[in-house]
């Protein structure tokens, strides 16, 4: 067992902390205030190498790993999650296209990607199916050599911006998750109407909004995997993005650790630093002792995926773990700042914001804790991982 990281890793995380304090930091406060997408710092992320960093060799990419990514991600939403989200929402609509795509696709739509700025949105929840992806609504039916979708998609990351979308939709409305099927549809596509960017308590310059495909044609040739591999191939996916996710809320937690140890250091009550009061003193230590639990879950389920076994157990136990440690470190973190932390002009408070959603997408904190209770009824998942 060996938890040390390659000389690669090094510089990959080096990379990131630096584009983070450079490019992101300065930058942060004034894209939360006016929620700007934050499209050139996006630009100067494809530039340096930390988009798309799952594209296979043989298509120009990186053919990074799952552990890779974390490496970077981590240092990427310690310097803005809303930016973080924006400049990693590629790695999710590529994730069910890596997993089934065809040649043909990744070369029309795949390849590009490591050549020139594209963005790229997963469109799977809906307005009523969120956690329930097997309830979503949106149908593709076959006219020929097309399929005209028609439906509507909610909560879209990206959706403003995107190049292409990953649509999960129903070819077959009566064979349940068995008959749902994925495809690339071009964002210029005629009949797709993209809503308003919503205005979100926190990650306030990711761009979040509603799709709407009215007729929406698209080429057979764009499906990805077979006919009814849709929910399967969504499903997968998510063992590999929810590791990413998970590592995103121990940045954000790292960040408020950071800001707590500072002010506390720094901030004098009863004639000393308030953090020499055990009160505040445990807080701080306990910030930094979920942090460092909360990685190395993320870590196993990375190495697992990586490494080609299933990990969908420990990628759910991660990003529970995680997003509900990110909520209580950063809560902790205003209330250690006291007045100050429920101020908009101190980090914290835009920390505390920023966590919440962590414990809503990719599968809410409640939806987790469904996928691990079924592993541990049916008997999987208590033991180490035979790896």
């Amino acid at each position: 067992m060996d938890f040390s990281i390659t000389d690669e890793q090094k510089a990959l995380r080096d990379l990131a902390k630096d584009f983070a304090k450079n490019e992101m930091i300065p930058k942060a406060e004034h894209h939360d205030h006016t929620g700007e997408y934050p499209k050139e710092i996006l630009k100067k992320a494809f530039d340096v190498g930390l988009m798309n960093m799952h594209i296979p060799v043989e298509y120009g990419g990186s053919g990074l790993g799952v552990l890779d990514e974390l490496i970077a991600s981590e240092e990427l939403f310690y310097g803005c999650s809303g930016m973080a989200t924006a400049i990693l929402a590629n790695n999710l609509a590529l994730a069910p296209v890596l997993l089934g795509a065809d040649d043909y696709v990744m070369k029309k739509f795949i390849q590009p990607m490591t050549e020139n700025f594209t963005l790229a949105a997963y469109a799977v929840t809906e307005p009523g199916a969120g956690s329930d992806v097997a309830g979503i609504r949106t149908t593709a039916k076959r006219v020929g050599d097309e399929y005209i979708i028609n439906g509507s998609k909610m909560w879209i990351t990206n959706a403003g911006h995107a190049d292409w979308f990953f649509v999960l939709a129903k070819t077959d409305p009566n064979a349940g998750h068995k008959g749902m099927t994925g495809f690339i549809v071009d964002a210029k596509s005629p009949g797709i109407i993209v809503g308003k960017k919503e205005k979100n308590m926190g990650q306030r310059c990711s761009d979040t909004r509603g799709v709407t495909f009215e007729d929406v044609k698209v080429p057979k040739e764009n499906m990805i995997g077979k006919e009814g591999e849709g929910f399967k191939i969504a499903m997968g996916a998510f063992d590999q993005t929810r590791p990413a996710v998970a590592i995103g809320a121990v940045g954000v937690a790292r960040a408020a650790l950071d800001h707590s140890i500072r002010y506390a250091n720094t901030r004098n009550a009863f004639g000393k630093p308030i953090s020499v009061n055990q009160g505040v003193s445990f807080m701080i230590a306990e910030m930094a002792r979920d942090i460092e639990a909360g990685r190395l879950l993320c870590w196993q389920s990375a190495w697992l995926i990586d490494n080609k076994f299933r990990n969908t157990y420990q990628a759910s136990i991660a990003k529970v773990f995680c997003a509900d440690m990110a909520m209580r470190v950063t809560t902790d973190a205003v209330q250690i700042f006291g007045g100050y932390g429920f101020n908009e002009e101190y980090p914290v408070e835009k920390l505390m914001r920023d966590a919440k959603i962590f414990q809503i997408y990719e599968g809410t904190s409640q939806i987790q804790r469904v996928i691990i209770s079924k592993f541990l009824n049916d008997g999987v998942g208590i033991e180490t991982p035979n790896a």
